[in-house]
Formats: C-alpha cells, structure tokens, sequence
C-alpha cells in the first residue's frame, strides 16, 4: 500500500496517476493550455485505479482528437448561439443569410433549447423542439431553418473545441412532403395569356425576364442598363437587389409609435445592392429578339418619364424603376405579380414559379444542360440537383412517351382508345 500512495511520476506532457489519502485513485491529464497561456490539466478520481486508467485513457482520445471540452465556465446553447451569429456568422455570411439566422436564434432555438450547456445538449432536445414547433402552428420548412441553423452553429461549436459533437447533425428534422406542394410550371398558353397583359403594364420586360430567362427577383431589381447590352442581344447579372430595411429616425423623445418600415423618418440600414456571391451567379444571358424589343421600347418609356418628372426623379442607372426613378421595393414587386396573375386570369402562383417555367422550357426545346445551366446560374457541383428540382416533365410528354413504348415493345399504334373517342366526337 506505501507502494501505492507514492506518486507515480510521469514525463512531461504526460497524465499523472496517485493514490490520494482520500483512499481514491487520482489523476491529472494535460490538456493544453488557458487562454492567459497557463497549463490546464484536468482533475480526475475514481474509486480503482483500472477505472481512473480507462477514464484517463478515454480523456486523452477526446484532447488527442481535439474533441474534449476546454477550460473556462461552459458555453450555454443560448449564449453561443448569440455569440455565433453575431461575431461569427454576421461579418462572413449575406444579408439575407444572417436575416433567417436570425429568426430561427432568436424565434425558435434561444427559447426552445438554450438554457441546455452545449456540451449536455442531445439530439433528442432539438427533436422535441421540432415537434413543439409544428404543434404551435410553425411549418416543417420553418423547422428545417431552426434545424440547418442549430447544424451550422453547433458545427462551429465542435470546430473550436466547445463541445464534443454536433447534436443537430445527429437530431432528424420534420419531412418536409406535406408542407410542400408539387410546382406546376405555367403552360405556354398562360405564359401568351400573361404576356398580353403585360403589354398593358410599365416594366413590362421585367415580368418576361423572368418567364423567358428565369431571372430571380434580385437579378432582374438590381439590374443597371450598363449590364445590358442591346446591339448584342445579351445582359450581365453581376449584383442583387436585397430587400430594404429600416431603422427609426424619430426621436427617443417623439417616437412615431409605429413599426421602423413605416416611420415618417425611417433611415435605411441595408445596402441597395451586393454583388453575386458565385462565379457561376455572374453570367451572361442571351436575349431573344422579342425581348430586346420590349427592352429598347422600355428604355424609351424610362426617358420619357424622367423628362415629364423633371427634379423630381430619383437619379438611377436601374433598368426597372418606380415611376418616378429609384429601385423597385422587392415587396411592391411582389404584390405587381400577384395582381398581374389575377388579372391575366392565370392561376395562383409565386413569382420563383416563373423560374421554374423557363427552365422547363429550356428543356423542351432541347438546350443542351450545360447551356440551361449557365442562364440560370448553377454551380456545376450542384447543378444536377437543381435540375432535378427546376425541370418538370409535362404530362402530356409523359404520356407521348408512353405511346411510344408501347408502339416499340407491343407494336400498338401510338394512338390511345381515348384519341380515337375524341376522333369518333364521343
């Protein structure tokens, strides 16, 4: 026993093992270094020594793999979620990025699982929060933000050594099939139907931009004529408009009582536009000879109105503008489409639907998928992907290609009982 109660010496840099006069085994695992540059060891004991040996040795693989928790007080889930994204995330990401991060922080993960230490928190903690969502009237498309949210986080956690996994690559997010409804792509009759009506309208070649091409709504806002080359037939997408947002600029003594996008003396916060993040984003599109007419008689119209507005026109290179210059407000934009559907008595849709129509179109006229790619703007990693998501197959080219099968394999005529019906008039 005196053998034991000796230390037992070990060389620097390695776990010290003792028998204390506490009648416990002890030990001390190097484990680096504090942030003020002092050796930090931690303290172990258990009541045998082969167990304090396995916790050493279990220890020593967590500090080796730089997965062991560090010194200092441990991070709450709240505090380092508030922490992340307002000195990590916010310098690095987009605007538009920060802003859903955001939400998801301060909506939903802060008051669902911050109170958690982030090195106890389970995937079974941020599940509960999911379930606890949708029950609250939340969409699994709005739990699938929290969740990427926690994932990008707590994956920075584990980077710098705060916590030992990453609880939100483990949890299993809500299927997202019953929030989703299948995108129907507008049919060439609606789009003619659409394009009627946009010929009674200013801005007119906004709405084809985006039937034709498939320009975003931040693509087609943030464009300036010098993108637009119309001798050529092309334009340059190098930036995005971003949605504005507002501070007060009333007064703490006279405050305007209303929410900051609706102050009298609202002070814009955000910058007009940010240029495309991707290489594969800053591309060049053709136009289609129809479409340079509609842009060239839209570049007339323009400089008719800043000549009728005179002093009162907002000075701007913007190819849309209001009527009395200045960008468009993604917003206004937004509400111009739905009341554009309606009155070109066209079904209900979102404005992305219009993407989704001109890359189907692309397909059905055969553009080669490296071509597609590029006027949309695809990054060649993840092109497929969206292909599959943006390209939908028309009904009435699933059925041609039946006809077809069964007249090479059955030799059946491609022509269906229900043709022949519709021949008969029945």
């Amino acid at each position: 026993m005196e053998e034991q109660k000796k230390r037992m010496r070990r060389a620097n840099g390695e776990s010290a093992i003792y028998f204390g006069k506490d009648e416990r085994w002890h030990a001390r695992v190097p484990m680096g270094y504090k942030d003020d540059g002092t050796p930090y060891r931690r303290h172990l004991t258990r009541p045998t020594r082969k167990e304090l040996v396995d916790e050493v040795r279990r220890l020593e693989k967590q500090r080796d793999e730089g997965s062991a928790r560090q010194p200092g007080k441990p991070w709450t889930v709240e505090k380092w979620l508030l922490h992340w994204i307002e000195n990590i995330a916010k310098p690095v990401v987009s605007e538009n990025t920060y802003d859903g991060y955001e939400v998801a922080v301060r909506v939903h993960l802060v008051p669902g699982v911050g109170k958690h230490r982030i090195d106890r928190l389970e995937p079974e903690h941020l599940e509960s929060l999911y379930r606890r969502m949708q029950k609250a009237g939340s969409k699994a498309g709005t739990a699938h933000q929290a969740h990427r949210t926690a994932r990008t986080a707590l994956g920075e956690a584990v980077r710098r050594g705060h916590a030992s996994k990453n609880a939100a690559a483990l949890a299993k997010p809500p299927r997202m099939e019953e929030d989703e409804t299948e995108v129907e792509p507008y049919s060439v009759e609606e789009v003619q139907r659409l394009l009627l009506e946009v010929n009674k309208r200013r801005n007119s070649a906004r709405w084809m931009l985006a039937l034709a091409l498939g320009l975003r709504q931040g693509e087609t806002l943030g464009l300036r004529w010098e993108d637009v080359d119309l001798d050529n037939e092309y334009l340059k997408l190098r930036r995005n408009r971003l949605r504005p947002k507002y501070a007060h600029g009333c007064s703490d003594s006279a405050p305007c009582g209303r929410k900051a996008g609706y102050c009298p003396d609202r002070v814009q916060t955000r910058r007009e536009t940010k240029n495309t993040k991707s290489k594969a984003g800053r591309r060049a599109v053709p136009l289609p000879g129809p479409l340079v007419a509609m842009l060239r008689s839209h570049q007339g119209e323009q400089e008719h109105e800043r000549k009728i507005a005179g002093d009162l026109w907002s000075k701007s290179d913007y190819v849309f503008t209001k009527p009395l210059g200045g960008p468009l407000s993604p917003n206004t934009d937004y509400h111009d489409w739905k009341r554009l559907l309606e009155d070109a008595a066209v079904r209900e849709g979102r404005l992305h639907d219009a993407r989704h129509t001109a890359g189907t179109v692309l397909m059905l006229l055969g553009v080669p998928d490296r071509v597609i790619d590029q006027i949309m703007g695809w990054e060649p990693g993840g092109a497929a992907r969206m292909r599959a998501r943006y390209l939908h197959v028309p009904d009435h080219l699933l059925k041609e290609v039946a006809r077809k099968i069964g007249a090479a394999i059955w030799g059946a005529p491609e022509t269906t009982a229900v043709d022949k019906n519709q021949d008969n008039g029945s």
